[in-house]
């Protein structure tokens, strides 16, 4: 106990050495920072670090994450699992009496803690007010089902509140679950959404997304697209083969009022494969990199990353979540983890808040599977970018691409090395095969105005 009141007293001393907030850039496509600065979102889910891991053991976590390139964390209040009722390392549960309107100081002054430290690390902390198993339990949720539409406002506000003056908050409202036709729940969502809004100060001191389930077309945008809360739409991929992640990014890039979208939880590293390892094995990183890449290249704002073992924070002593796991400190080294910085880096080494998807520059006829191109551009045609997940060969279009000379490059994927590409003729049709091909053999392709003199891609600026 004496412990968990001097978490307290060090956090209010603790002064954040990062201090931008974030927000939506002008052409509402984007984040960028309170200086205008871009910013990629490259989160990992750690759902429940505030729950089951100790102060030494969320520095471990944070420390390495921002080491690896992240620059958001993923986390819940009141956890998913068991989360209102198995107490935190220190014996301190969230709610008192599982009580909404009785929060325990105890355990949020460990939250407080660990936000101050991913702050100090230039971490921001989608901070999720409650997993959706406490408004409705499901074949793997515990809950209990604590919210309704009259108590969620309070709840919400009470906690944007508490972290208004913390300004490395993201706000995640939904947990895990879309909304149940003919009940409630699109009510109690909004209800606490509207309340951290309140709590905190007003719609322009919150950035907040809702976190859904997967779905065909949109996620987020299914039910709240319109609510003056939401300011970035999020959709979820899963943990199954699907090829379509690609497609609810277009969906909700072209809804009308514009607003950013990402995939907030796509398929994880070293998770049974389709919830059936049996049969498909674990996912590696050839079987996520392709999401990723597609989904941003569909005009993504970012993007998250996923590790099976680390978002619960699995140790031996701790139940595990379907199948086989290795313990988190283990886990976090694994390859796809130290590749998503590659995605970021290439991203941000071009011109970036003027990038728009282009399909139009793919002229071979594609289906919607796992050898899908996809490409990106500047919309001032300044550079292009092509994403090879398997390296089948394909017309390209550059025809949109201005300057009299093009330079090309390869990037590899999964080790962020750059080298020129082929030399581009007066033709701006041209058939392009990437360097290998194959399963896993995923590579992008760069295509720039030679008069802009880039730096080689993936170079931090």
């Amino acid at each position: 106990m004496k412990h968990l009141s001097l978490l307290l007293l060090l956090s209010l001393f603790f002064q954040p050495l990062f201090g931008q907030r974030l927000k939506v850039s002008k052409n509402q496509r984007f984040l960028i920072t309170e200086k205008g600065e871009p910013f990629f979102y490259m989160a990992d889910t750690a759902w429940e670090l505030f729950h089951r891991c100790t102060r030494e053991q969320s520095e471990q976590y944070l420390s390495k994450r921002a080491e690896q390139g992240f620059n958001v964390v993923q986390a819940v209040a009141l956890a998913e699992i068991d989360g209102l009722l198995t107490p935190n390392p220190y014996g301190e549960v969230p709610l008192i009496e599982e009580n909404q309107k009785k929060p325990n100081a105890r355990y949020f002054e460990h939250i407080d803690y660990i936000i101050n430290k991913a702050d100090s690390l230039n971490l921001y902390i989608a901070l999720l007010p409650t997993w959706g198993d406490k408004v409705f339990k499901n074949s793997w949720g515990k809950g209990p089902e604590i919210f309704t539409p009259e108590n969620a406002f309070a709840y919400g506000k009470w906690i944007g509140d508490r972290y208004k003056n913390f300004d490395n908050i993201i706000w995640i409202i939904g947990g895990d679950r879309n909304p149940r036709p003919d009940s409630n729940d699109v009510a109690i969502w909004n209800q606490m959404a509207e309340g951290i809004a309140k709590g905190a100060g007003g719609y322009d001191q919150t950035l907040m997304s809702y976190h859904p389930q997967p779905k065909r077309g949109g996620g987020s945008s299914t039910w709240f697209h319109n609510e003056p809360w939401l300011d970035f739409n999020m959709h979820q991929t899963g943990h199954c083969p699907d090829h379509e992640s690609h497609a609810r990014i277009s969906h909700d890039y072209n809804l009308i009022p514009v607003k950013p979208t990402l995939d907030g939880e796509p398929l994880y590293e070293d998770h049974p494969y389709c919830f059936n390892a049996k049969e498909f094995g674990y996912s590696i990183p050839e079987n996520i990199r392709p999401i990723m890449y597609s989904n941003v290249f569909a005009g993504a704002c970012g993007q998250t990353y996923g590790n099976h073992n680390v978002w619960q924070m699995y140790s031996s002593n701790k139940v595990g979540i379907n199948g086989p796991l290795r313990p988190w400190p283990m886990a976090l080294d694994l390859p796809a983890a130290n590749q998503v910085r590659h995605l970021k880096n290439l991203m941000l080494s071009r011109p970036y808040l003027s990038r728009i998807p282009d399909q139009t520059m793919v002229a071979s006829a594609q289906e919607l599977n796992e050898h899908y191109v996809s490409a990106t551009r500047d919309a001032h045609g300044t550079y292009a970018l092509f994403y090879f997940p398997t390296g089948k060969p394909v017309q390209a279009n550059l025809s949109k691409l201005r300057g009299k000379s093009l330079v090309t490059h390869w990037y590899d994927p999964r080790t962020g090395a750059t080298f020129l590409g082929p030399k581009i003729g007066s033709s701006r049709e041209i058939t392009i095969s990437p360097p290998t091909e194959g399963k896993g053999q995923d590579w992008v392709w760069i295509v720039d105005d030679s008069a802009q003199a880039y730096a080689p891609p993936g170079s931090q600026q």
